[in-house]
């Protein structure tokens, strides 16, 4: 799969996931970047950041200084991240809020597991 490609589906499932469950950069954003694209860690949490701009501008400007934000990849998930965001919220609106936090509670736990094993 083309790079490009694969920073447009790490964006639209931070965006989904930002929309679905009201987080994303962090999240999923950095471990994909690790695990499927085998960015350094520095570079991942940079990357992220510039993704979520409006959130993270004061961390962005810290990453940056460090060197540690790939800019061209950063908007290529920032954009793709606007279309997964507006998904994920048109989704939450209709799936029971039971439903939407059981999802969530799945996926930290599979977080969890990827950190406490990697």
């Amino acid at each position: 799969m083309p790079r490009f490609l694969q920073l447009a589906v790490i964006g639209t499932a931070a965006g989904l996931f930002s929309g679905l469950f009201g987080v994303g950069g962090g999240t999923i954003i950095v471990p994909l970047l690790i695990a499927w694209l085998a960015y350094g860690e520095r570079e991942a949490t940079g990357t992220s950041m510039v993704s979520i701009f409006v959130i993270a501008v004061a961390a962005v400007v810290v990453q940056a200084l460090y060197g540690n934000v790939s800019w061209v990849d950063a908007i290529v998930i920032g954009l793709a991240g606007t279309v997964g965001a507006l998904l994920g919220t048109a989704l939450q609106q209709r799936v029971p809020e039971r439903v939407v936090a059981g999802m969530f509670s799945v996926l930290l736990f599979v977080v969890a597991v990827q950190l406490v094993v990697s």
